[in-house]
């Protein structure tokens, strides 16, 4: 399937069901996917649309010719939590509060467990499950106008901070959690959470070029190097490198691996086929 192809799918010429989701676009750029949340105005959660967040995740997943995605939200929010206006006075029915709560965890690892490496592009604030979904990606790139923000307790609810501890250190992270300020673009850049802040008309073109760069390394080794990283987060130093050395025995099978060894030996770009 080339590049063709893949528009078309997004368009539905080639599945339906994907063309289907509602408050979750999916484009193709080369080997590159681009998931845009687009639930207006601000891309606030509902159970339906972390269900197709984990559903698109889930598909990229399985489409061989995409090799790294990014994430964005449309307009001037990425994501700004849950739809707190849905849930306000909500009469819950028998187990429907425990059922979106489950969908809403699923959403978040869909996107951390989905094979291919995810570039979150911070486009505005990412408050709360939306700062769950920015922790959850593997590289992060923030316009001047992102900020990440946990106002959880000023709004009545819980959560968010068990994902930003993965992003910010303890005094900040508690400073979020207890007072609900938010930490915009150019602090994220300072405190290193962000790999770069651009401005707004800049950040889709930042974060592509990370994508495509991404996407001429081999799919074989960037799936196994992506689910090396999630495996021995919480290792040990021994049991992790033990882990490494066994994906890179499972890699050195690869063609993909014996061709990049042999284009380093030759002077010359690899031919990978991701196999």
């Amino acid at each position: 399937m080339d590049a063709a192809d893949l528009s078309e799918l997004a368009a539905g010429g080639h599945d339906m069901t994907l063309h289907a989701l509602e408050n979750v676009r999916v484009a193709f750029d080369g080997h590159v996917s681009i998931v845009t949340l687009a639930r207006p105005p601000v891309n606030a959660q509902s159970p339906q649309f972390q269900e197709e967040i984990a559903y698109a995740f889930d598909y990229l997943s399985d489409l061989d010719e995409v090799r790294a995605i990014v994430l964005t939200g449309a307009g001037k929010v990425f994501c700004a939590g849950v739809d707190l206006k849905e849930r306000a006075g909500k009469q819950w029915a028998p187990a429907e509060r425990r059922n979106t709560l489950r969908s809403a965890r699923e959403s978040y690892h869909a996107i951390m467990e989905c094979t291919k490496p995810v570039i979150g592009a911070i486009n505005g604030a990412a408050l709360g499950a939306g700062l769950a979904l920015v922790a959850s990606c593997d590289i992060l790139i923030a316009s001047e106008d992102a900020s990440l923000g946990l106002p959880e307790v000023t709004v009545g609810l819980m959560g968010g901070a068990r994902h930003a501890m993965q992003l910010f250190p303890r005094s900040r992270l508690r400073r979020m959690m207890l007072t609900g300020d938010r930490v915009d673009g150019a602090e994220l850049y300072r405190l290193g959470i962000v790999e770069a802040c651009v401005p707004a008309a800049e950040l889709m073109t930042s974060a592509m070029a990370m994508a495509q760069r991404i996407a001429g390394h081999s799919p074989v080794a960037t799936r196994l190097a992506k689910h090396s990283l999630n495996a021995i987060e919480n290792m040990s130093l021994r049991d992790g490198y033990r882990f490494e050395q066994d994906m890179t025995m499972r890699l050195a099978e690869s063609a993909d691996s014996r061709e990049a060894m042999l284009a380093f030996k030759e002077k010359r770009a690899p031919v990978f086929k991701g196999k």
